[in-house]
Protein backbone atom coordinates (compact mmCIF):
# COMPACT_ATOMS: atom_id res chain seq x y z
CA UNK A 1 0.00 0.00 0.00
CA UNK A 2 1.39 3.57 -0.70
CA UNK A 3 1.59 6.06 1.86
CA UNK A 4 2.95 9.94 0.92
CA UNK A 5 4.09 11.26 4.00
CA UNK A 6 4.51 15.39 3.72
CA UNK A 7 6.45 17.70 6.32
CA UNK A 8 8.65 21.02 5.87
CA UNK A 9 5.54 23.37 5.83
CA UNK A 10 5.32 25.84 8.55
CA UNK A 11 5.59 29.63 8.80
CA UNK A 12 7.50 31.92 6.71
CA UNK A 13 8.13 35.89 5.74
CA UNK A 14 7.40 37.10 2.02
CA UNK A 15 10.92 36.29 0.35
CA UNK A 16 12.19 33.39 2.36
CA UNK A 17 12.66 30.21 2.09
CA UNK A 18 10.87 26.97 3.02
CA UNK A 19 12.08 23.13 1.53
CA UNK A 20 9.27 20.54 1.39
CA UNK A 21 9.82 16.94 1.69
CA UNK A 22 7.42 13.76 1.17
CA UNK A 23 8.55 10.35 1.97
CA UNK A 24 6.49 7.71 -0.16
CA UNK A 25 6.34 4.69 1.39
CA UNK A 26 5.74 1.53 -0.50
CA UNK A 27 6.25 3.07 -3.84
CA UNK A 28 8.44 1.91 -6.33
CA UNK A 29 10.40 4.14 -7.11
CA UNK A 30 12.31 1.53 -9.72
CA UNK A 31 9.40 1.51 -12.01
CA UNK A 32 8.45 4.47 -14.67
CA UNK A 33 6.56 7.20 -12.58
CA UNK A 34 6.22 10.96 -11.94
CA UNK A 35 5.81 12.48 -8.53
CA UNK A 36 4.34 15.42 -8.38
CA UNK A 37 3.35 19.24 -5.71
CA UNK A 38 0.00 20.21 -5.79
CA UNK A 39 -0.97 22.89 -3.69
CA UNK A 40 -4.64 24.78 -3.23
CA UNK A 41 -5.27 28.04 -1.16
CA UNK A 42 -8.76 28.41 0.80
CA UNK A 43 -11.28 28.44 -1.54
CA UNK A 44 -9.37 27.74 -4.83
CA UNK A 45 -8.98 24.86 -6.56
CA UNK A 46 -6.01 22.20 -6.16
CA UNK A 47 -4.02 22.84 -8.78
CA UNK A 48 -0.44 21.63 -9.49
CA UNK A 49 2.53 23.10 -8.87
CA UNK A 50 5.51 20.98 -10.46
CA UNK A 51 6.35 17.31 -11.28
CA UNK A 52 9.55 15.25 -11.91
CA UNK A 53 9.31 11.87 -13.63
CA UNK A 54 11.71 8.73 -13.60
CA UNK A 55 14.35 10.57 -15.97
CA UNK A 56 13.86 13.19 -13.72
CA UNK A 57 12.50 15.94 -16.31
CA UNK A 58 10.69 18.36 -14.53
CA UNK A 59 7.62 21.04 -15.18
CA UNK A 60 6.59 23.42 -13.31
CA UNK A 61 3.87 26.44 -13.08
CA UNK A 62 4.73 29.43 -14.83
CA UNK A 63 3.44 31.17 -11.04
CA UNK A 64 6.48 28.96 -9.19
CA UNK A 65 8.88 29.05 -12.33
CA UNK A 66 12.25 30.33 -11.35
CA UNK A 67 11.44 30.52 -7.77
CA UNK A 68 10.56 26.25 -6.69
CA UNK A 69 12.95 23.41 -7.84
CA UNK A 70 11.73 20.30 -7.26
CA UNK A 71 13.95 16.81 -6.64
CA UNK A 72 13.93 13.41 -5.49
CA UNK A 73 16.25 11.24 -4.31
CA UNK A 74 15.08 7.23 -5.21
CA UNK A 75 17.28 5.67 -3.07
CA UNK A 76 15.51 7.37 -0.23
CA UNK A 77 12.19 7.43 -1.74
CA UNK A 78 11.73 11.12 -1.09
CA UNK A 79 10.51 14.00 -2.91
CA UNK A 80 11.53 17.94 -2.22
CA UNK A 81 9.97 21.31 -3.38
CA UNK A 82 12.69 23.51 -2.47
CA UNK A 83 10.99 27.14 -2.56
CA UNK A 84 12.43 30.63 -2.96
CA UNK A 85 11.54 33.94 -2.96
CA UNK A 86 8.28 32.95 -1.08
CA UNK A 87 5.09 35.31 -1.86
CA UNK A 88 2.14 35.52 0.54
CA UNK A 89 0.49 33.84 -2.65
CA UNK A 90 1.66 31.12 -1.87
CA UNK A 91 0.32 29.94 0.99
CA UNK A 92 -1.63 26.87 0.77
CA UNK A 93 -1.26 23.10 1.63
CA UNK A 94 0.62 21.80 -0.22
CA UNK A 95 0.23 18.12 -1.49
CA UNK A 96 2.69 15.46 -2.60
CA UNK A 97 1.25 13.14 -5.60
CA UNK A 98 2.22 9.77 -7.25
CA UNK A 99 1.48 7.95 -10.70
CA UNK A 100 2.93 5.42 -12.40
CA UNK A 101 4.52 6.08 -15.31
CA UNK A 102 6.35 8.97 -16.75
CA UNK A 103 3.68 11.90 -17.41
CA UNK A 104 4.26 15.71 -16.99
CA UNK A 105 1.00 16.22 -16.21
CA UNK A 106 -0.02 18.73 -13.81
CA UNK A 107 -3.65 17.74 -13.68
CA UNK A 108 -4.96 16.19 -10.64
CA UNK A 109 -6.88 13.62 -11.88
CA UNK A 110 -4.02 12.17 -13.24
CA UNK A 111 -2.26 11.08 -9.68
CA UNK A 112 -3.48 8.19 -8.22
CA UNK A 113 -2.08 8.04 -4.59
CA UNK A 114 -1.59 11.41 -2.52
CA UNK A 115 -0.69 12.61 0.91
CA UNK A 116 -2.50 14.60 3.31
CA UNK A 117 -0.93 17.78 2.75
CA UNK A 118 1.41 20.21 5.09
CA UNK A 119 0.64 23.55 5.40
CA UNK A 120 2.59 26.73 4.09
CA UNK A 121 1.99 30.38 5.35
CA UNK A 122 3.83 33.54 3.70
CA UNK A 123 3.15 36.94 5.90
CA UNK A 124 4.12 40.11 4.34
Amino acid sequence: QVQLVESGGGSVQAGGSRRLSCVAYGFYSNYYHTLAWFRQAPGKEREGVATIDSLKNTHYADSVKGRFTISKDNAKNTLYLQMNSLKPEDTAMYYCAARYGDSGSLSRQDYDYWGLGTQVTVSS
